[in-house]
């Protein structure tokens, strides 16, 4: 499986993850992946909610997440947010 590293920020918790994700991965699945992640690695700081979604941090545009990460156009150092 092709994998890309993406940074990704987390304002909530004023932190920056440089994480993994699958180029093929749709982002829907992603998305619940790097919620739950930052879920545990916060202690609980980050609250998951319904309405979580990835942004590109350059454009602050919300991923589309029935697109897979190569759709959307990211590639190794993307930057996203998650909120």
């Amino acid at each position: 499986m092709d994998k890309i590293m993406i940074e990704l920020f987390v304002p909530a918790v004023n932190q920056h993850y440089d994480v993994f994700i699958p180029l093929y991965g749709k982002l829907y699945e992603i998305e619940q992946l790097l919620t739950r992640a930052i879920v545990d690695l916060s202690e609980g700081y980050f609250a998951a909610a319904a309405d979580t979604v990835l942004c590109d941090r350059v454009s602050g545009s919300v991923l589309d997440v029935k697109l897979t990460a190569q759709e959307a156009g990211l590639q190794n150092g993307s930057k996203l947010l998650l909120l």
